[in-house]
């Protein structure tokens, strides 16, 4: 059979609820809307970084086919290598540009994490720029 609680049970369980201090969970509060604000944040980069990389991707086939033209248009062997060296500085400049995307959304991924964790999930320190 259940026992009734009585009275004085139920003043010491909300005594002890009261004794957690408002402070934390002031704290806590601030530090989960914090975590999701840098969550936010990664998404929001990681949201961009998928958009370059789709246009990166349609600029790609987009040279492969300029190339086919060009290879198939060919007169001449002359005509040829000059295609293949045309695509080939191009897609020597595409790598190039790709290596410095990676490099540049890595680092604002690793600031981003970085400031959160070491913040506590706190804002962003002074001088550092994301």
């Amino acid at each position: 059979m259940a026992q009734k609680e009585t009275q004085t049970e139920r003043q010491d369980k909300v005594s002890l609820l009261n004794q957690i201090p408002v402070d934390f969970a002031e704290t806590a509060k601030k530090q989960f809307k914090e975590l999701a604000d840098a969550q936010t944040e990664l998404f929001e980069q990681f949201q961009e970084v998928n958009k370059r990389w789709l246009d990166r991707a349609q600029a790609e086939a987009n040279l492969a086919s300029e190339f086919v033209s060009k290879l198939l248009s060919a007169r001449s062997i002359p005509d040829a290598m000059s295609a293949c060296q045309d695509w080939g500085t191009r897609r020597f400049e595409m790598v190039a540009d790709d290596a410095k995307h990676v490099l540049d959304d890595t680092q604002k991924f690793m600031q981003t994490s970085a400031h959160a964790l070491a913040n506590g999930f706190g804002s962003k320190s002074p001088g550092i720029s994301t």
